[in-house]
């Protein structure tokens, strides 16, 4: 059916290299012909917004004249295939979203899915090698991975999903669109050599699902190299600050293709583009196979004429390979020719206006899709041994054994580390600051997408608010199976109306982001993974909040609406329970109250701590407290339904706080007193914190193989 609409768009048959044109512009990664009317229902207009959805990065106001610019994007298939490159990759990726609007990278996070590290070798290889090319190119390229998340379940055996997220900072001035302009302006491409790496790599591989024969695809996967974007990096912004571009675009999935096609659209205009003149990297490459590589490390750019020279000038100084490729035309048509030879020659609108868009047709399932997982507990134990069956648990777990793989405090801004508050905070000049937080829970999205994916953004700006950070925009990865099955469709369109909804009620535009369809193998398909990230701002850095408890006396309270449930819990997963059943009702009013209470207390210094409780209910927040402060705490509440009141959840509801008892009393309900070094909860359970730390920290070790884990 495309096809022929592709006949009747072009009134001829297409060549070899416009109809690979049309099949990496036309496929699910590139087109979202599947989710991009669904994607209209996210709000995206706000007060501090500069740059919104269809740049290469969103950018929002952080006041004096500072812009930060960021956006998640998967690499989910790559990685699967060739787990090193694959993330690696995708963060040079992300970072160059980023730098292509203008704004200087600081900062990574990560949003990762594996399976079962205890049930799969598989999984622990795809974490290792996942994790070891995250680190390789944030290290390499200097900037710091602040912040992110794991989480393992089965229904990501065969299909890990690796989110990059990047943020930078750019003056208002510097920012730049990607849209091409001004006919008889000159095409300039930057960067590495062209080769063979990567050809149908993300563009393809992300748009079917996995089979047979997967390892016969590691060639499409890209490979990188951190310190050709360093240079590229730096030449950009240099380029950008002595306002030498007209426009400047990433070359990502789909390669020239899609960067000179989207130019072109954007602009509503043509370009002329001579694939004879780009540098390759191996002799006797086929116009298609230049036009659909995917080598890494590229940038294509607008400039001026008699600006061209100035251009060069500075590429050479940065030992930045630059060529002129083509031009900008006013016929609105994409010609590739080879020399003198015109090899292709394609209306702009045909490639990228008028690719098919696919209804969704959403059917909610019956029963749950995924199947109980393998028990671990039985339903006998004490309150105490679920704690620690949790606190070690592969969700739970310290993250310590990944994050110090990352290079957190490159740059010098990081005031909070991983594990020192629920968002990474970033200082600004003049004092303020920063913060960010990434977050999404597939279980309870299985569970309802609605209510799960809305979890998601209020968990992101709880988060936020633990540190006293008011959001200021939200960027998100959906990362769900085959939209071309009902289910999976009522998945994808039910987290969408969840997310928007969530939106709303928080006043939080979306400022762009990244779909990720078709992670699905023939076991069937992943948790619907609708991952958010959310950067906020906070107006002194010197005041950020932190998870730990520290002062010996000091009031616990409970702030916010709790209303606790097993469904989706982690305690359900570890007592084999399938992802199923209603979650809780929110009542959005009541959760953006209990987070701008908590958020104002924090930045007038009023409180010593600041947690939400999410992933493991109370008992686990409690212990996390605990732990990060190397204090114990005991409470003074009476607790009736243990299971449910210590171990249910409902993220970004409510919060467990500490501080001074005359403060805490108007804020929330005081429920115990800081001190000692034990976790008491009178009637339930009595654990040393030594013996919570014990257990968090060997959570994911005792699943590591290689030596750098063991360290």
């Amino acid at each position: 059916m495309e096809y022929e609409l592709i006949l009747a768009v072009l009134g001829r048959h297409p060549n070899d290299l416009e109809l690979a044109m049309f099949s990496l512009m036309w496929s699910e990664h590139c087109s979202y012909k599947h989710s991009k009317r669904l994607l209209r229902r996210l709000p995206t207009e706000g007060p501090h917004v500069l740059l919104g959805p269809g740049e290469n990065a969103g950018a929002v106001d952080v006041g004096d004249g500072l812009a930060v610019a960021f956006k998640v994007e998967s690499h989910n298939h790559p990685s699967a295939v060739e787990p090193f490159q694959g993330a690696a990759t995708g963060v040079g990726g992300i970072l160059r979203d980023v730098f292509a609007v203008g704004a200087r990278p600081i900062a990574i996070l990560d949003s990762l899915r594996f399976g079962e590290p205890a049930a799969s070798e598989r999984s622990r290889y795809l974490l290792e090698r996942a994790v070891a090319g995250i680190g390789h190119y944030g290290n390499s390229i200097g900037v710091a991975t602040v912040g992110g998340e794991i989480y393992f379940d089965q229904a990501y055996e065969q299909n890990c999903l690796i989110n990059a997220m990047c943020l930078g900072l750019a003056p208002h001035g510097r920012l730049i669109r990607s849209a091409a302009v001004g006919p008889g302006n000159v095409l300039v491409l930057l960067g590495a050599l062209t080769g063979r790496d990567g050809i149908g790599g993300a563009s393809v591989l992300a748009s079917a699902e996995f089979g047979e024969g997967d390892a016969d695809k590691r060639p499409s996967v890209q490979i990188g190299d951190p310190f050709t974007e360093k240079k590229l990096l730096e030449c950009c912004l240099e380029l950008l600050e002595d306002d030498l571009l007209v426009s400047l675009q990433d070359l990502g999935a789909a390669g020239l293709t899609s960067a000179s096609a989207e130019m072109a659209s954007k602009g509503g205009l043509g370009l002329d583009l001579d694939v004879g003149r780009v540098p390759l990297r191996e002799p006797g490459m086929e116009p298609f196979e230049v036009m659909v590589s995917e080598s890494q490390e590229r940038m294509l750019c607008v400039v001026t004429p008699d600006l061209v020279p100035d251009v060069i000038a500075v590429c050479d100084r940065w030992e930045v390979l630059c060529t002129e490729i083509g031009a900008v035309t006013d016929n609105g048509r994409l010609r590739v020719l080879d020399g003198a030879e015109v090899v292709g020659d394609l209306p702009v609108a045909a490639l990228v206006d008028e690719c098919p868009m696919y209804n969704l047709e959403p059917e909610a399932p019956i029963v749950s899709l995924y199947p109980s997982p393998a028990p671990v507990l039985g339903g006998g134990e004490t309150p105490a041994e679920v704690l620690l069956a949790l606190l070690g648990s592969p969700n739970l777990a310290s993250r310590r054994p990944v994050f110090e793989q990352y290079d957190c405090i490159v740059g010098s801004r990081t005031v909070r580390r991983p594990d020192a508050a629920d968002a990474a905070v970033l200082e600004l000049p003049g004092g303020a600051a920063l913060a960010i937080s990434i977050d999404g829970n597939g279980r309870r999205v299985a569970c309802d997408p609605r209510a799960g994916a809305a979890e998601a953004v209020y968990e992101c700006s709880a988060n936020l608010a633990c540190v006293g950070a008011e959001p200021l925009g939200l960027t998100n990865c959906l990362n769900f199976g085959n939209p071309e099955k009902p289910h999976v469709a009522w998945q994808l369109v039910e987290a969408v109306e969840g997310l928007a909804r969530a939106c709303e009620a928080l006043g939080v535009p979306v400022v762009g982001g990244n779909v990720s369809l078709y992670n699905e193998a023939p076991t069937g398909p992943i948790l619907p993974t609708p991952v958010v990230g959310m950067v906020g701002r906070l107006p002194d850095a010197s005041r950020a909040g932190q998870i730990g408890f520290t002062n010996d006396g000091d009031a616990i309270a409970l702030v916010g609406p709790f209303a606790p449930s097993l469904t989706g819990s982690e305690l359900a997963k570890l007592r084999g329970a399938a992802p199923a059943g209603d979650l809780p009702v929110m009542e959005p009013g009541a959760v953006r109250e209990a987070h701008a209470t908590v958020r104002d207390a924090v930045c007038a210094g009023a409180l010593s701590s600041a947690h939400d409780i999410a992933e493991g209910g109370l008992a686990v927040a409690l212990a996390e407290c605990c732990v990060a402060g190397g204090i114990g705490a005991r409470l003074k509440v009476r607790i009736d339904d243990w299971v449910r009141e210590l171990f249910g959840e409902a993220p970004g509801c409510a919060f467990v706080v500490s501080g001074a008892e005359e403060v805490l009393g108007p804020l929330g309900r005081v429920i115990g007193r800081v001190g000692g070094d034990t976790l008491v909860i009178p009637g339930a359970l009595e654990v040393a914190v030594s013996e919570l730390r014990a257990v968090r920290d060997n959570g994911l070790l005792q699943y590591a193989s290689s030596a750098v884990w063991s360290e």
